[in-house]
């Protein structure tokens, strides 16, 4: 197999960004970029540590950041499965990205920078919702925000109406599987519904 070992091959190979490739990078989040972001319920958070990548969906009933000044956004950090992935590489290594998804749109809103977890009470408490509060806050110092190209999404056709996950596997089955049938995942299947709606927040 024939890898591409430098950064001058890969440049041969593609040859050079266009200009609006490069025009739609913003230091901050402008105007337009607020407009996505604020829409945006669904970003992925990938970051980095000792032990490898991680991406983490976060997801919310509303917009899923909170600009704090145009260099700073918040993200609550909601009830999850508890292994804190993204939240232990954050600890060790700041650097994140994020990428905004906006159902019904092809075009992916991009932020890297860096990030700190804050447990900050009054932070915590300003996004209290149903009752619940978040027992941490992402706070990420914004370096670039940009748009990518919208041919991935067009090419997948996400947002055509079809039901892409009908024959999938369920968790319960996923799980049955890793524990060599050990694990009762039609049960897990049954009441996992339930027992999410009631731990959302």
């Amino acid at each position: 197999m024939d890898f591409v070992e430098t950064v001058e091959a890969l440049e041969e190979r593609y040859g050079q960004a266009g200009e609006a490739s490069h025009l739609k990078v913003a230091p901050h989040i402008t105007p337009s970029y607020r407009a996505w972001i604020e829409r945006s319920r669904l970003c992925i958070l990938s970051t980095v540590g000792p032990d490898g990548t991680d991406a983490s969906p976060r997801g919310d009933d509303g917009p899923v950041v909170r600009e704090l000044d145009p260099a700073t956004l918040a993200i609550p950090d909601w009830r999850g499965n508890n292994r804190m992935d993204s939240l232990r590489n954050i600890v060790v290594d700041p650097r994140v990205s994020l990428m905004f998804v906006i159902k019904g749109s092809h075009n992916v809103i991009r932020v890297n920078g860096e990030a700190k977890i804050t447990v900050d009470e009054t932070l915590c408490e300003s996004f209290a919702h149903q009752g619940h509060v978040p027992r941490s806050v992402i706070i990420v110092k914004v370096r670039e925000v940009y748009s990518q190209c919208a041919r991935a999404l067009m090419r997948a056709r996400i947002w055509d109406g079809e039901d892409q996950a009908q024959g999938l596997p369920t968790m319960g089955d996923i799980l049955r599987e890793q524990s060599q049938e050990v694990f009762d995942g039609a049960r897990y299947d049954r009441e996992w519904g339930a027992r999410a709606e009631k731990t959302m927040w």
